[in-house]
């Protein structure tokens, strides 16, 4: 008798498991409205800056095409770009030293992910309900009641993301021409691009990535640890505190059954945005939004316990070692800021407003003309002000030199690079042959106060 070999079990595993959907729960408490204050006013400062004008240019604009960067009635030129550095240092800085200090509050209250993600579940529990109805809404079967909500809640996500994609573009293309062009469908191929490219990132992110983006595409997540330490202040749960966790009634002695407060209630599990359990310790992909500490004060209220089992509080103050919230990282972190910030406040008050470029004519070095020599030049005059300003030529530094043109007066509009012919005169009989220092000065034509001063050469043939 002979017996057939077995065939060996096949089973095919998967190396990438799909995530499962996150149903965050709506919370209430103080760290809530403090979020979504801080997603009101952040919304409203990217959605209405562009329709605000201040002097006829748009509040904030950074107008590539014309190289100019107008931010809050400042205007930056690409001259300016080490004060565009320092501004990036300071953001930079900024997130340093709050990091170190507070733990990752950009993260919970004012990353863009964060701010849009929370609005796109809003309009989600408006159409499909809280979360229990909204897990059954998706386990359930295809019907014309559940078709009749997707599609409400598509038409919401599309609409929202559209105008952010319109408004994003309206920092960098006046808005006031970009809207109706858009509508007419007459807006140019780079805005349509932009436009459409940030709509679709918005609607993918917020709408469907949500804590995905935290958890594998955000770089922030990564480094954040080299800007912690056991004094920086984070969301955690007090273990000793709250082990052994279970669940009992409510007039139940904790001390008899052997329980701490944690009444394993799976709240702050349930409320949090990226599904982690912060009764686990510290994690990468906590975000500190605190929705988990509203949630456990709630309960903790309801049955009686004292609230902060989930709190703000840092690793040295969970083990019982003293907390230094002033620490040697802070001090640094704190004078390199105040330094970057002086250093632009200073360059910023010390910028000149009128730029002024003397250029030779290469062409032609000197004309003579009769009984005197002339030096042709180019000026290239930049007008950082919002307003138009007249000026007024003179040159000094040779006996009888003088201004041939520009003769008297001439404007030069604001925002703009202008060029003007500059042409200066000595009669012969008062210069030798050579290089001769002199000094241009553009003054106010108004008030006659000198504004740019500016040295140059003028040039003598020999004879």
């Amino acid at each position: 008798m002979t017996v057939s070999p077995s065939k060996p079990n096949e089973q095919e595993i998967s190396l990438y498991i799909k995530a499962p959907k996150v149903y965050p729960r709506e919370t209430e408490g103080r760290f809530s409205r403090l979020r979504v204050l801080a997603a009101w006013v952040l919304l409203g400062l990217f959605y209405l800056l562009p329709w605000i004008n201040l002097n006829g240019t748009q509040i904030v604009l950074f107008d590539l095409p014309a190289r100019q960067f107008h931010i809050f009635g400042l205007t930056f030129w690409p001259q300016d770009f080490v004060m565009l550095a320092l501004l990036l240092a300071i953001a930079a800085m900024t997130l340093f030293f709050f990091t170190a200090l507070a733990g990752r509050l950009w993260c919970g209250y004012a990353c863009p992910q964060t701010v849009w993600t929370e609005v796109f579940l809003w309009m989600e529990r408006v159409v499909e309900g809280p979360r229990n109805k909204r897990m059954k809404l998706d386990q359930a079967p295809w019907s014309a009641e559940k078709l009749r909500k997707k599609a409400i809640k598509q038409f919401l996500y599309i609409s929202f993301s559209i105008w952010t994609g319109i408004s994003f573009v309206g920092f960098f293309t006046p808005i006031r021409e970009l809207v109706p062009a858009m509508w007419n469908l007459q807006a140019g191929g780079w805005e349509t691009f932009w436009a459409v490219f940030y709509g679709f990132a918005t609607y993918g992110n917020a709408g469907y990535l949500r804590e995905q983006v935290c958890k594998y595409m955000c770089p922030y997540a990564r480094f954040q640890s080299a800007m912690f330490d056991d004094d920086s202040l984070v969301i955690s749960y007090d273990t000793v505190r709250g082990e052994p966790r279970g669940g009992r009634k409510r007039d139940a002695d904790k001390a008899a059954l052997g329980l701490g407060d944690c009444i394993d209630c799976m709240g702050c599990v349930q409320v949090c945005p990226t599904g982690i359990d912060i009764r686990d310790g510290l994690q990468i992909e906590c975000i500190a939004c605190a929705a988990c500490i509203d949630v456990c004060d709630e309960v903790m209220d309801k049955v009686g316990y004292p609230r902060g089992l989930i709190r703000y509080t840092t690793e040295n103050a969970l083990t019982g070692r003293p907390t230094r919230i002033l620490r040697p990282r802070i001090f640094i972190y704190a004078l390199v800021l105040a330094g970057l910030c002086t250093l632009f406040g200073l360059m910023l008050v010390g910028r000149a407003l009128i730029d002024v470029d003397v250029l030779r004519d290469r062409t032609a070095l000197y004309r003579m003309a009769g009984t005197e020599i002339e030096n042709p030049y180019q000026l290239k005059i930049t007008n950082r002000t919002e307003n138009p300003i007249t000026l007024t030529a003179t040159a000094s530094g040779l006996d009888g030199l003088r201004v041939l043109s520009p003769a008297g007066a001439f404007e030069i509009a604001p925002g703009v690079v202008a060029n003007r012919p500059l042409t200066l005169a000595v009669p012969l009989d008062r210069v030798g042959p050579g290089m001769h220092e002199i000094e241009l000065v553009l003054s106010n034509a108004a008030t006659g106060e000198p504004i740019v001063r500016e040295e140059t050469r003028f040039y003598v043939p020999g004879r």
